[in-house]
C-alpha cells in the first residue's frame, strides 16, 4: 500500500507493512492482552457498519468520553471510515463544559469509557437536543454497552463502507478537538486529515522507534499530542501498550520494557523528584556518588567537554544512571515531552543519564507538531527543536511565533471571527507564544504572550521563564508568579513537602505539627523556603525578583480546577482560588 492519505487508511498500511500480533496491549486483571493489527482492522470496519445501521451520515459529529483504551482507537477509525467527525472530550471536564460541548458540536452519538461518565453525560441528555444514542464502554448493567453499536452490523454490506470511504477527500474535516482552554469556553479546532497525516509524515523521522519498538501510552489520546502520536506509532508498526493509571505507570513501564513513551514536564519532574528521594534514602558514600553523579550531570554538554569529564561521566553512568534507565524499563530510547516548557536542567541531566528528552512544541491548532529536538538532527537545551519539514516559523516584530505549513487547522467551527483573530490572509497562524531562533535554526519559546504582565512600574515580567528556575528546587514542588499592575513580583508556592520533612528531620527542627497545613504556616519552613527563593532571585534583573511568598498546602491540580489537562496553570482561576493569599501578600 502506498502512503496512507487518510488517517483511517493508516491501520490498512501497518497490515500491509508490518502486521503486529501486539498492534495494541491492555492490562486486564493482572494480564497484557493484545490485539492484533487483523484484528483491529476487522473490528473497526464491524463498528462502521454498525454506525451506518443506526444511521450515522457524514458530516455527523460522534463524541468519544474516554481515558486512553483500544476501544477509543476502535471507534475513532470506525467513525472516520464512515465520513462522520469524531469528537474526543477530556473525561475531567466540568458538567457545563460538557454541555457547552454536546450543544456547540450538535453531537449524535457518544461513547462513554466508563458508567460514572455515562451517568454524568446522561444527566445532560435531555439538554442536548441532537443526542440519539449514548453508549458506554465499560460492561455494567442497566447501561446500554457499546456492544449494542453493533448489534445489526451485518445488515450492512462492507461495500458501504468502502463506498463511504471513498467519497473521503485528504482535505475533509477529520475530526474537532475542543481546546482545554485557560479561560472562557472552548473553541472547536477543525482539523482535516491532511492536517493530522502531515504532521505524522513531517514527525517520522524525528522520532527513534521502528516497527520492532514497543510505546506506552498514558497521556490523554484526547489531547492531539498523543493522538499524532499514536497515529505515528500505528504506521510506523510499533506496539502501543495501555499505562493501567498515573499511579501505576512505574510498575508498567518495568513490565512492558517501552522504546519511547510520551510525557509533559510535570510528570518529568515527578519522576525526577523520585529519583532524588531515593538518593537521599542512601547514605556515606553511596550517597555522595549519587549526588557527585547529578552534579556532573548538571555540567553535561552535546559536544565539547574534556576527556576527563566524559570519562567521569562513564563511570557515573556505570554506578548510578544506569539504575535509572533500569527503573524506566532498560530500553528507552527517548521520551518525548510537549505542552509546556521543560526546565533545561533537567533535559541536561536526564541526556546525560542516558535517557533523551526530546523537548518539542506545538499547538491543537497546529496538529500539533511545530517543531521538535532529534537526536539525528540535532538537540539544543533550552528549545524547542529545528522545525519539522513542510512547516515554516518566522517571529513577527514583537516576538511572537507565527507558523505556516500543512498542519494548520481549518479554523474554529462556528466561529469565523475567533478563525481570523488567529489566522491571517496571508495563511500564518499566530500561536500566542514569544520566542526567538537559536544558532539561527533552533526555536526558543520564551513565554505565552497572555501571561507576560507589567508591574506598576511599568516592567515585564515574564512568569514561565522564572517559574522553571524556581522548580529546579527541591524545596519548590509547584510556583506561581504572580504581580501584575502591583509593585513587585510574588508567588503562590506549593513546597516540596515530603522534602521538607525530611529536611527537618536531617536539621533535627522540631515539627510540632508536620502536616501540610501545619508546615505551610510554620514560621521556620516559610524562612527556609523564601532562602531558596532569594537565592534564585540573584538570576534575576532587580525588578524580577520575588519580595513576598504565600504557602499553599495543597498540590494544584486538573480536579482541583487549577491546571488544565496538560497541567498547565490556569492562572486566573488560581488568582480566584487564592485571592485571600494574594491580598495578604500585598496588603503589608
Amino acid at each position: 500500500m502506498n502512503t496512507p492519505t487518510r488517517l483511517f487508511d493508516i491501520p490498512y498500511y501497518q497490515l500491509d507493512k508490518y502486521p503486529q500480533e501486539i498492534m495494541f496491549s491492555t492490562k486486564i486483571d493482572g494480564e497484557w492482552q493484545s490485539m492484533s493489527t487483523k484484528t483491529f482492522i476487522e473490528t473497526a470496519n464491524k463498528y462502521s457498519r454498525g454506525l451506518i445501521a443506526l444511521g450515522i451520515q457524514p458530516g455527523d459529529k460522534v463524541g468519544l468520553v474516554s481515558s486512553n483504551r483500544v476501544e477509543w482507537n476502535i471507534m475513532d477509525i470506525a467513525i472516520q471510515q464512515v465520513g462522520a467527525i469524531g469528537v474526543p472530550i477530556y473525561p475531567n471536564i466540568s458538567q457545563k463544559d460538557y454541555l457547552y460541548i454536546f450543544n456547540d458540536a450538535e453531537l449524535k452519538l457518544c461513547c462513554t469509557g466508563t458508567h460514572e461518565l455515562y451517568h454524568t453525560i446522561k444527566s445532560i441528555e435531555g439538554e442536548v437536543a441532537s443526542l440519539k444514542n449514548l453508549y458506554c464502554f465499560d460492561e455494567v448493567d442497566g447501561v446500554p454497552h457499546w456492544f449494542e453499536i453493533i448489534k445489526d452490523a451485518d445488515t450492512i454490506n462492507q461495500e458501504d463502507v468502502e463506498e463511504r470511504k471513498n467519497g473521503i477527500k485528504n482535505e475533509a474535516l477529520a475530526t474537532m478537538i475542543y481546546t482545554s482552554g485557560t479561560t472562557g469556553n472552548p473553541k472547536g479546532v477543525m482539523l482535516s486529515h491532511n492536517n493530522l497525516l502531515s504532521n505524522v509524515i513531517s514527525c517520522e523521522p524525528r522520532i527513534p522507534a521502528d516497527q520492532h519498538s514497543s510505546c506506552l501510552t498514558f497521556l490523554p489520546v484526547c489531547h492531539v499530542y498523543e493522538r499524532m502520536l499514536h497515529y505515528l506509532y500505528m504506521k510506523i508498526g510499533c506496539s502501543i501498550y495501555f499505562a493501567e493509571s498515573l499511579e501505576t505507570i512505574g510498575d508498567n513501564i518495568r513490565e512492558v520494557h517501552p522504546h519511547i513513551f510520551t510525557a509533559v514536564p510535570r510528570l518529568i519532574e515527578k519522576v525526577f523528584d523520585k529519583i532524588m528521594a531515593k538518593g537521599d534514602e542512601l547514605t556515606g558514600v553511596k550517597r555522595k556518588l549519587f549526588f557527585w553523579a547529578v552534579d556532573l550531570a548538571e555540567e553535561y554538554e552535546l559536544e565539547g567537554k574534556s576527556a576527563w569529564y566524559n570519562f567521569k561521566l562513564k563511570i557515573a553512568n556505570k554506578l548510578i544512571f544506569s539504575k535509572w534507565r533500569e527503573a524506566l524499563g532498560g530500553n528507552v530510547e527517548a521520551i518525548a515531552s510537549g505542552a509546556a516548557a521543560l526546565q533545561p536542567r533537567l533535559a541536561r541531566i536526564f541526556m546525560a543519564a542516558g535517557v533523551p528528552i526530546l523537548e518539542g512544541y506545538g499547538l491543537t491548532e497546529t496538529s500539533p507538531v511545530i517543531s521538535v529536538n532529534c537526536m539525528k538532527n540535532g538537540v539544543k537545551f533550552g528549545t524547542v527543536g529545528r522545525v519539522i519539514e513542510g512547516v515554516e516559523v518566522k517571529i513577527a516584530e514583537d516576538g511572537e511565533i507565527l507558523a505556516k505549513g500543512p498542519n494548520v487547522m481549518m479554523g474554529y467551527y462556528k466561529q469565523p471571527e475567533k478563525t481570523k483573530e488567529v489566522l491571517d490572509d496571508d495563511g500564518w497562524f499566530h500561536t500566542g507564544d514569544i520566542g526567538e531562533m537559536v544558532d539561527g535554526k533552533f526555536l526558543k519559546i520564551t513565554d505565552r504572550k497572555k501571561e507576560i504582565f507589567k508591574t506598576s512600574g511599568g516592567k515585564y515580567i515574564i512568569p514561565q521563564v522564572m517559574e522553571n528556575k524556581f522548580k529546579e528546587s527541591r524545596f519548590i514542588e509547584q510556583i506561581m508568579v504572580i504581580g501584575e499592575g502591583e509593585k513587585h513580583p510574588a508567588a503562590l508556592i506549593v513546597p516540596g513537602y515530603d522534602f521538607l520533612r525530611e529536611w527537618g528531620k536531617r536539621k533535627e527542627i522540631k515539627l510540632t505539627d508536620d502536616s501540610n497545613e501545619g508546615l505551610c504556616k510554620n514560621p521556620q519552613i516559610i524562612e527556609r523556603v523564601m532562602k531558596e527563593v532569594e537565592e534564585y532571585n540573584k538570576q534575576f534583573g532587580g525588578y524580577e525578583q520575588i519580595k513576598k511568598i504565600a504557602l499553599l498546602p495543597k498540590e494544584m491540580s486538573v480536579e482541583g480546577g487549577e491546571l488544565t489537562p496538560t497541567l498547565k496553570l490556569k492562572r486566573k482561576i488560581i488568582m480566584e482560588i487564592h485571592k485571600d493569599k494574594v491580598e495578604e501578600i500585598y496588603r503589608n
